[in-house]
Protein backbone atom coordinates (compact mmCIF):
# COMPACT_ATOMS: atom_id res chain seq x y z
CA UNK A 1 0.00 0.00 0.00
CA UNK A 2 1.49 3.37 -1.00
CA UNK A 3 0.59 6.18 1.38
CA UNK A 4 3.13 8.67 0.08
CA UNK A 5 1.78 12.14 -0.63
CA UNK A 6 2.16 13.33 -4.23
CA UNK A 7 1.13 16.98 -3.74
CA UNK A 8 3.47 19.64 -2.41
CA UNK A 9 4.13 18.84 1.29
CA UNK A 10 3.35 22.34 2.52
CA UNK A 11 0.13 22.43 0.52
CA UNK A 12 -0.87 19.10 2.06
CA UNK A 13 -0.11 20.27 5.61
CA UNK A 14 -1.80 23.65 5.11
CA UNK A 15 -4.92 21.95 3.75
CA UNK A 16 -5.15 19.60 6.73
CA UNK A 17 -4.48 22.38 9.23
CA UNK A 18 -7.13 24.60 7.61
CA UNK A 19 -9.75 21.97 8.45
CA UNK A 20 -9.07 22.39 12.19
CA UNK A 21 -10.00 25.01 14.76
CA UNK A 22 -7.01 26.49 16.57
CA UNK A 23 -7.10 26.85 20.37
CA UNK A 24 -4.67 28.32 22.87
CA UNK A 25 -4.46 27.47 26.58
CA UNK A 26 -2.06 28.63 29.32
CA UNK A 27 1.46 27.21 29.56
CA UNK A 28 2.98 29.00 32.53
CA UNK A 29 3.06 32.64 31.46
CA UNK A 30 2.92 31.58 27.82
CA UNK A 31 0.56 29.58 25.64
CA UNK A 32 -0.01 26.03 24.49
CA UNK A 33 -1.31 25.63 20.92
CA UNK A 34 -3.93 23.02 19.95
CA UNK A 35 -5.83 22.02 16.82
CA UNK A 36 -9.27 20.41 16.90
CA UNK A 37 -10.69 18.54 13.91
CA UNK A 38 -14.44 18.07 14.25
CA UNK A 39 -16.85 17.02 11.51
CA UNK A 40 -19.62 16.24 14.00
CA UNK A 41 -20.38 19.68 15.37
CA UNK A 42 -19.40 18.57 18.86
CA UNK A 43 -21.37 15.32 18.87
CA UNK A 44 -18.60 12.74 18.37
CA UNK A 45 -16.42 11.39 21.20
CA UNK A 46 -13.00 12.96 21.70
CA UNK A 47 -9.58 11.40 21.14
CA UNK A 48 -6.45 13.37 22.01
CA UNK A 49 -3.23 12.61 20.12
CA UNK A 50 0.18 13.45 21.63
CA UNK A 51 3.14 13.66 19.24
CA UNK A 52 6.70 12.51 19.83
CA UNK A 53 9.82 14.33 20.99
CA UNK A 54 11.13 17.10 18.71
CA UNK A 55 7.66 16.92 17.15
CA UNK A 56 4.33 18.67 16.63
CA UNK A 57 0.77 17.79 15.59
CA UNK A 58 2.29 16.96 12.20
CA UNK A 59 3.45 13.56 13.48
CA UNK A 60 -0.20 12.49 13.10
CA UNK A 61 -0.67 13.67 9.51
CA UNK A 62 -1.73 10.17 8.33
CA UNK A 63 -3.90 9.40 11.36
CA UNK A 64 -6.01 12.54 11.74
CA UNK A 65 -7.88 12.14 8.40
CA UNK A 66 -8.90 8.60 9.39
CA UNK A 67 -9.98 9.28 12.97
CA UNK A 68 -11.91 12.44 12.13
CA UNK A 69 -14.65 10.44 10.41
CA UNK A 70 -15.79 9.09 13.80
CA UNK A 71 -14.07 11.23 16.46
CA UNK A 72 -13.38 14.78 17.42
CA UNK A 73 -9.58 14.78 17.12
CA UNK A 74 -7.71 17.14 19.46
CA UNK A 75 -3.96 17.46 18.88
CA UNK A 76 -1.59 19.81 20.72
CA UNK A 77 1.90 20.97 20.13
CA UNK A 78 3.20 19.81 23.51
CA UNK A 79 4.90 22.41 25.78
CA UNK A 80 8.34 23.41 24.55
CA UNK A 81 7.70 21.92 21.11
CA UNK A 82 6.18 23.17 17.86
CA UNK A 83 4.31 26.44 18.40
CA UNK A 84 3.83 25.96 22.16
CA UNK A 85 5.85 27.89 24.73
CA UNK A 86 8.29 26.31 27.16
CA UNK A 87 6.73 25.01 30.40
CA UNK A 88 7.70 26.39 33.82
CA UNK A 89 9.21 23.04 34.87
CA UNK A 90 10.69 21.44 31.79
CA UNK A 91 12.13 18.43 33.61
CA UNK A 92 9.00 17.14 35.34
CA UNK A 93 6.73 14.90 33.27
CA UNK A 94 3.76 15.16 35.63
CA UNK A 95 4.06 18.97 35.85
CA UNK A 96 3.98 19.18 32.05
CA UNK A 97 1.12 16.68 31.88
CA UNK A 98 -0.88 18.82 34.33
CA UNK A 99 -0.59 21.77 31.92
CA UNK A 100 -1.73 19.47 29.13
CA UNK A 101 -4.66 18.00 31.10
CA UNK A 102 -5.79 21.48 32.15
CA UNK A 103 -5.69 22.49 28.48
CA UNK A 104 -7.94 19.61 27.49
CA UNK A 105 -10.40 20.60 30.22
CA UNK A 106 -10.42 24.19 28.98
CA UNK A 107 -11.19 23.19 25.39
CA UNK A 108 -13.75 20.38 25.74
CA UNK A 109 -14.95 20.85 29.33
CA UNK A 110 -14.30 18.95 32.53
CA UNK A 111 -17.37 16.77 32.08
CA UNK A 112 -16.40 15.43 28.64
CA UNK A 113 -14.63 12.10 28.52
CA UNK A 114 -11.80 11.36 26.11
CA UNK A 115 -9.19 8.78 25.08
CA UNK A 116 -5.49 9.65 24.83
CA UNK A 117 -2.95 8.29 22.36
CA UNK A 118 0.76 9.07 22.57
CA UNK A 119 3.65 8.45 20.18
CA UNK A 120 7.16 8.09 21.66
CA UNK A 121 7.56 10.96 24.19
CA UNK A 122 3.84 11.51 23.73
CA UNK A 123 3.31 8.10 25.35
CA UNK A 124 4.76 9.50 28.57
CA UNK A 125 2.37 12.45 28.33
CA UNK A 126 -0.59 10.18 27.55
CA UNK A 127 0.18 7.88 30.48
CA UNK A 128 0.62 10.80 32.90
CA UNK A 129 -2.62 12.46 31.73
CA UNK A 130 -4.39 9.11 32.12
CA UNK A 131 -3.09 8.83 35.67
CA UNK A 132 -4.06 12.42 36.49
CA UNK A 133 -7.52 12.29 34.89
CA UNK A 134 -8.55 8.67 35.39
CA UNK A 135 -12.16 9.64 36.03
CA UNK A 136 -12.42 11.55 32.78
CA UNK A 137 -9.90 9.78 30.55
CA UNK A 138 -11.30 6.52 29.13
CA UNK A 139 -8.15 4.78 27.88
CA UNK A 140 -4.43 5.25 27.20
CA UNK A 141 -2.71 4.01 24.04
CA UNK A 142 1.06 4.32 23.64
CA UNK A 143 2.94 3.82 20.38
CA UNK A 144 6.71 3.37 20.24
CA UNK A 145 7.24 4.84 23.70
CA UNK A 146 10.61 4.83 25.42
CA UNK A 147 10.99 4.19 29.14
CA UNK A 148 9.39 0.74 28.87
CA UNK A 149 11.66 -2.30 29.01
CA UNK A 150 15.42 -2.21 28.53
CA UNK A 151 17.09 0.91 27.18
CA UNK A 152 18.50 0.72 23.67
CA UNK A 153 21.77 2.25 22.53
CA UNK A 154 21.44 5.92 21.57
CA UNK A 155 20.85 6.49 17.85
CA UNK A 156 23.56 8.67 16.28
CA UNK A 157 22.04 11.53 14.31
CA UNK A 158 23.74 13.98 11.96
CA UNK A 159 23.58 17.70 12.75
CA UNK A 160 21.33 19.64 10.38
CA UNK A 161 20.84 23.12 11.84
CA UNK A 162 23.84 24.58 9.98
CA UNK A 163 22.95 22.99 6.65
CA UNK A 164 20.92 24.45 3.79
CA UNK A 165 19.24 23.34 0.59
CA UNK A 166 19.66 19.82 -0.75
CA UNK A 167 22.38 18.95 1.77
CA UNK A 168 19.98 19.70 4.62
CA UNK A 169 17.22 17.67 2.92
CA UNK A 170 19.53 14.70 2.36
CA UNK A 171 20.75 14.78 5.95
CA UNK A 172 17.18 14.75 7.25
CA UNK A 173 16.63 11.67 5.09
CA UNK A 174 19.60 9.95 6.73
CA UNK A 175 18.36 10.82 10.22
CA UNK A 176 14.81 9.72 9.49
CA UNK A 177 16.08 6.33 8.35
CA UNK A 178 18.29 5.93 11.42
CA UNK A 179 15.70 6.99 13.98
CA UNK A 180 12.15 7.12 12.66
CA UNK A 181 11.39 5.07 9.53
CA UNK A 182 12.90 1.64 8.91
CA UNK A 183 12.01 1.37 5.22
CA UNK A 184 13.88 4.07 3.24
CA UNK A 185 11.25 3.83 0.50
CA UNK A 186 8.72 5.28 2.96
CA UNK A 187 10.80 8.45 3.49
CA UNK A 188 9.14 10.96 1.18
CA UNK A 189 9.19 14.74 0.83
CA UNK A 190 6.32 15.11 3.29
CA UNK A 191 8.13 13.21 6.06
CA UNK A 192 11.27 15.29 5.49
CA UNK A 193 9.30 18.55 5.52
CA UNK A 194 7.67 17.55 8.81
CA UNK A 195 11.02 16.57 10.30
CA UNK A 196 12.58 19.88 9.28
CA UNK A 197 9.72 22.01 10.65
CA UNK A 198 9.65 20.06 13.91
CA UNK A 199 13.37 20.01 14.68
CA UNK A 200 13.77 23.77 14.16
CA UNK A 201 11.16 24.36 16.88
CA UNK A 202 12.26 21.71 19.37
CA UNK A 203 13.38 23.12 22.74
CA UNK A 204 12.25 20.58 25.35
CA UNK A 205 14.75 17.85 26.27
CA UNK A 206 12.32 15.00 25.77
CA UNK A 207 14.73 12.00 25.84
CA UNK A 208 15.59 12.62 29.50
CA UNK A 209 11.90 12.87 30.43
CA UNK A 210 11.12 9.69 28.49
CA UNK A 211 13.85 7.83 30.38
CA UNK A 212 13.00 9.33 33.77
CA UNK A 213 10.69 6.50 34.84
CA UNK A 214 7.63 8.75 34.77
CA UNK A 215 5.87 6.58 32.19
CA UNK A 216 6.10 3.48 34.41
CA UNK A 217 5.01 5.44 37.48
CA UNK A 218 1.98 6.64 35.53
CA UNK A 219 1.19 3.22 34.05
CA UNK A 220 1.26 1.68 37.52
CA UNK A 221 -1.32 4.27 38.62
CA UNK A 222 -3.70 3.69 35.70
CA UNK A 223 -7.18 2.42 36.54
CA UNK A 224 -8.32 2.52 32.91
CA UNK A 225 -7.55 0.32 29.87
CA UNK A 226 -4.02 0.46 28.46
CA UNK A 227 -3.12 -0.31 24.84
CA UNK A 228 0.21 -0.23 23.06
CA UNK A 229 2.04 -0.73 19.78
CA UNK A 230 5.72 -0.98 18.89
CA UNK A 231 7.41 -1.37 15.54
CA UNK A 232 9.46 -4.53 15.21
CA UNK A 233 12.45 -2.42 14.10
CA UNK A 234 11.91 0.47 16.55
CA UNK A 235 15.31 2.20 16.47
CA UNK A 236 15.22 3.91 19.91
CA UNK A 237 14.79 0.40 21.33
CA UNK A 238 17.73 -0.51 19.04
CA UNK A 239 15.73 -2.46 17.85
CA UNK A 240 14.00 -4.12 20.77
CA UNK A 241 10.36 -3.61 19.92
CA UNK A 242 9.54 -7.22 20.80
CA UNK A 243 11.26 -6.82 24.17
CA UNK A 244 9.24 -3.72 24.98
CA UNK A 245 6.02 -5.48 24.03
CA UNK A 246 6.96 -8.36 26.33
CA UNK A 247 8.00 -6.04 29.18
CA UNK A 248 4.74 -4.13 29.14
CA UNK A 249 2.65 -7.30 28.86
CA UNK A 250 4.45 -8.62 31.93
CA UNK A 251 3.81 -5.41 33.84
CA UNK A 252 0.19 -5.05 32.67
CA UNK A 253 -1.13 -8.51 31.70
CA UNK A 254 -4.57 -7.13 30.80
CA UNK A 255 -3.17 -4.54 28.38
CA UNK A 256 -3.60 -4.97 24.63
CA UNK A 257 -0.06 -4.67 23.24
CA UNK A 258 0.74 -5.30 19.57
CA UNK A 259 3.97 -5.66 17.57
CA UNK A 260 3.94 -4.01 14.13
CA UNK A 261 5.94 -6.15 11.70
CA UNK A 262 8.82 -4.65 9.68
CA UNK A 263 8.19 -1.16 11.01
CA UNK A 264 10.36 1.46 12.68
CA UNK A 265 9.71 4.10 15.32
CA UNK A 266 7.29 6.50 13.56
CA UNK A 267 4.83 3.70 12.92
CA UNK A 268 1.79 5.92 12.31
CA UNK A 269 3.59 7.39 9.30
CA UNK A 270 5.46 4.33 8.04
CA UNK A 271 2.67 1.76 8.38
CA UNK A 272 -0.67 3.59 8.65
CA UNK A 273 -2.41 0.63 7.05
CA UNK A 274 -1.69 -1.28 10.30
CA UNK A 275 -1.72 1.50 12.91
CA UNK A 276 -4.96 3.26 11.93
CA UNK A 277 -7.33 0.25 11.91
CA UNK A 278 -5.63 -1.19 14.99
CA UNK A 279 -6.02 2.10 16.82
CA UNK A 280 -9.70 2.33 15.84
CA UNK A 281 -10.20 -1.21 17.11
CA UNK A 282 -8.55 -0.36 20.44
CA UNK A 283 -10.51 2.88 20.84
CA UNK A 284 -13.82 1.15 20.02
CA UNK A 285 -13.69 -0.75 23.30
CA UNK A 286 -14.08 2.44 25.34
CA UNK A 287 -16.19 4.41 22.87
CA UNK A 288 -19.25 5.82 24.68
Amino acid sequence: MNDQVTVDPQTHLDRLQSQATRHETPCGTGRMVWHLWDKSGGAAPVVVLFHGGAGSWRHWVKTIPVLVDTYRVLVPDLPGLGESDFPPDGDDAFAIATIVADGIDAIIGKDTGYDVVGFSFGGTMASCVGALRGGQCRSVTIIGSSGVGSLGTAVKLEKVRHLEGQERWDTHRINLNRLMIADPAKIDDLSIAIQDWNTVRSRLKTPAISRSGAILTAIDQLKIPLNGMWGEYDAPANPKGPERVAALKERKPDADIRLIPKTGHWAAYETPEFVNPTLLEMLARTRP
